[in-house]
């Protein structure tokens, strides 16, 4: 096992323990905190004898992702018993539903900005992350991002980054401010397992956008035939939690068009041909550019399923367009 990974497991577990010997005195049944207490104890001890995060049955390491959920765990995915493959099942798909709410809204019609977009996870839930608030003046706050890993882990990571930037979105923030108030919830209410790149911006009526990006994939900026890459500025959220971000601000036409992608897109892997990459992405957005959302994100998947010829997906995927109108809507 990971060495950090065991600080950090071995960290929960002695926390675990101090607060369970904390409640047992107060509690009017302690009985059921008693026998937690031991399995604590014993998680403790197979850490000191160095058998910890094996299986019970086959001796092969439990997953890691799985431990920092839930560090008392002594069956690895292949060994479930029946009732923990049911309880498993059933949290998967309520996962999978919870994180289906709190994704921008399919039908949401904004007077100057069209959006399209896709969320797709490799597995039952994404650690990718995708969302659009409209603004009260009639512009728009959008943000993509890709916290580290897969699995359940990385997919409440994704819902505490959701509730973050929701929470941060209603205080009028300038967008580094906000960044930098971000970075730092996030980098002191998680593990240093975990860590996000996002970028996510501001978008007028006027057109005026303003994007901040913390370490993730240039957005792409499509007007005519040229397409501008909006780089990153900053580091991932989680890294450091005093980290600065800076902005970047440009002017949108009418008809032009923002996208936005997670890797699950550009490093999508055929054997042969290896990498999809910014630059196809880049040429197939420019190419549609005229295209409604939608229809330019339709075509992307299209391609990446033509390009993939068959091979599996290997990552959570997201993509967010947002075109300008070319004339303001009654929305």
């Amino acid at each position: 096992m990971d060495a950090q990974i065991e600080g950090i497991l071995k960290h929960q577990l002695h926390d675990r323990r101090d607060r369970l010997q904390a409640a047992i005195p107060l509690a009017p049944d302690p009985a059921p905190l008693v026998n937690l207490l031991q399995e604590v104890d014993d998680a403790l001890e197979r850490m000191n004898r160095g058998s910890y995060g094996l299986c019970v049955i086959c001796n092969d390491p439990v997953e890691e992702r799985r431990l920092l959920v839930d560090p008392l765990l002594r069956n690895c995915l292949d060994h479930l018993t029946s009732e923990q493959q049911r309880a498993l099942e059933q949290d998967l798909e309520l996962a999978w539903r919870l994180q289906r709410e709190l994704l921008p809204r399919a039908d949401l019609d904004l007077p100057a900005w069209e959006i399209g977009y896709h969320y797709e996870p490799v597995g039952p839930v994404s650690g990718d992350y995708c969302d659009v608030i409209p603004l009260p003046d009639g512009g728009i706050f959008f943000a993509l991002g890709d916290v580290s890993g897969k699995g359940i882990a990385s997919s409440m990571m994704m819902s505490h980054l959701h509730a973050i930037f929701r929470s941060l979105g209603g205080l009028g923030l300038p967008l580094d401010e906000m960044m930098g108030r971000a970075n730092r919830v996030f980098c002191e209410s998680t593990t240093p397992a975990f860590f996000a790149t996002l970028v996510c911006g501001r978008a007028d009526r006027s057109g005026e956008v303003e994007t901040c990006n913390a370490g993730h994939l240039p957005a792409l900026w499509v007007r005519h035939e040229q397409v501008t890459r909006l780089e990153a500025s900053g580091l991932p959220l989680g890294l450091f939690c005093n980290s600065s971000y800076s902005t970047e601000k440009v002017g949108v036409a009418r008809g032009d068009l923002l996208f936005l992608y997670t890797d699950g897109l550009s490093e999508a892997r055929n054997p042969v041909a290896g990498e999809y990459g910014v630059e196809r992405i880049a040429t197939l957005a420019s190419a549609h550019r005229l295209d409604a959302p939608r229809a330019v994100v339709g075509a992307c998947l299209d391609d990446l399923a033509r390009f993939l010829a068959g091979a599996p997906r290997t990552d959570d995927l997201a993509v967010l367009a947002l075109r300008r109108r070319d004339s303001l809507g009654s929305a």
